[in-house]
């Protein structure tokens, strides 16, 4: 006869289920807060714009000094990637988080309340600055509390707090300024919202299962520390990145995360602009129709996460190759297609990009960093990843805008559609790696 758990050993498990669940509430709602205090600017654009129209600028010099702004800023959160991963690592990744969101919250307010190009250009900077701390936080918390053979699906779930969080963002958003609330008024309120998002973090958010008396589980065995990838704290910072410097398959990954941030960064940015000035749509509605762009994004994450884990090895880098060259076709359309006076289709091709390429792109800071870091190193891989993307990221902004301009929005699109296909070499060559490993 099957021997049945007692309630003794029932009750305990099914607490640990509650707080793991409550963890990953925590972490998805205090991260889309994050992308409260991110969004507002790509969604107060037009209306930025416009104010400097007023002042004599004209909206063709206003695009490119705006997105200048926007370009420091991804450069800061560039910089500010590379020592967030390893103070998560060595000091725990709840600091990291609950700091980063303090900080937004301070240069959020200070923006809205700040004026004239050099000061809003290094608020913004100190804005991304402080929200570089928060994802490798999450990444070393769920190293802690989750194990292996559920990476993928596990940071899907997480992924939904920049992408489902972002289109929530979007649409709340667009609803303030529909109500008539200008863009000083939405970044007050985007940043008294993260404001209730990190109390309750600071609250009820633990660091280890080992807090509320659970074990650990397992880190990837095959991981670049082997059996020391099990440890909490690194030995040394040196050891920490050598490991990483030494890794061309961890390289290979950067560089493909360069490539697929430098897309996700400019459709973050310049979405409700380009449905504005070249589909036709209204600065409220823009900003409505720029949510489907992480909605749909958040559907691929969480297909692309539960078949990465099903595939096996070599299955998150077959999704990477082939999602960036779908996202290369429909580039494409986007730059030669005609698409007379409709605003149907850009909008339907735009968000069919979002699930392309988005699955993969969770990937990369995400799964991929918790089987190279095991615990030991999750949060400085899930770092080196994601600065080495944004400081390719860093187009988005002053590049992409100059381009748009003395191209138009299809040689903007045309130039993201090479980006694309050299993301999917480059992922063809990460899972011919992983297939000769396997």
């Amino acid at each position: 006869m099957r021997n049945l758990p007692s309630p003794i050993e029932t009750v305990p498990r099914a607490r640990f289920r509650k707080w793991r669940a409550l963890t990953v509430v925590l972490m998805v709602a205090g991260y889309a807060g994050y992308y409260l205090c991110r969004s507002d600017l790509a969604v107060a654009l037009p209306l930025l714009i416009a104010e400097m129209g007023k002042r004599g600028i004209a909206p063709d010099d206003a695009r490119i000094r705006l997105g200048m702004i926007a370009s420091l800023g991804v450069l800061a959160y560039a910089v500010g990637k590379f020592p967030s991963g390893w103070l998560a690592d060595f000091l725990g990744g709840r600091r990291n988080f609950l700091f980063g969101m303090a900080g937004s919250i301070l240069f959020t307010v200070w923006f809205g309340l700040a004026g004239g190009i050099p000061l809003f250009t290094f608020v913004w900077m100190g804005n991304r600055l402080a929200q570089s701390m928060g994802w490798a936080g999450m990444v070393k918390i769920a190293s802690r509390w989750f194990s292996y053979s559920s990476y993928g699906t596990v940071m899907g779930i997480l992924s939904l707090s920049f992408l489902f969080g972002d289109a929530a963002s979007r649409e709340f958003m667009s609803w303030l300024i529909g109500a008539g609330l200008g863009w000083r008024g939405v970044f007050c309120v985007a940043a008294a919202t993260l404001g209730l998002l990190l109390l309750a973090s600071l609250l009820l958010l633990r660091e280890t299962p080992e807090e509320i008396g659970y074990p650990e589980p397992p880190a990837n065995p095959a991981n670049l520390f082997h059996s020391e990838g099990e440890k909490h704290t690194p030995e040394s910072l040196r050891s920490l990145l050598g490991t990483f410097g030494r890794s061309r398959v961890f390289w290979l990954v950067c560089l493909i995360s360069c490539g697929i941030t430098i897309l996700r960064e400019t459709f973050n940015l310049w979405t409700p602009t380009y449905f504005t000035q070249s589909v036709g749509l209204t600065v409220a509605d823009a900003a409505q129709k720029s949510a489907l762009f992480p909605l749909f994004g958040g559907i691929s994450v969480l297909v692309a996460g539960v078949l990465g884990d099903r595939l096996g090895k070599g299955g998150r880098a077959a999704i990477i190759s082939c999602g960036m060259l779908l996202a290369a076709v429909l580039l494409f359309l986007l730059a030669f297609g005609r698409f007379g006076s409709s605003k149907l289709v850009p909008v339907v091709l735009v968000t069919l990009v979002a699930f392309a390429m988005t699955g993969p792109y969770s990937y990369l800071a995400g799964a991929i960093s918790l089987d190279f870091g095991g615990k030991q190193g999750s949060a400085t891989a899930s770092g080196l990843i994601d600065a080495t993307g944004y400081l390719g990221g860093v187009l988005a902004g002053s590049s992409f805008a100059s381009v748009s301009v003395r191209w138009g929005w299809r040689g903007g699109f045309a130039a993201l559609a090479v980006v694309a296909a050299l993301s999917s070499i480059a992922g063809a060559g990460y899972l011919n790696h992983q297939s000769r490993a396997a």
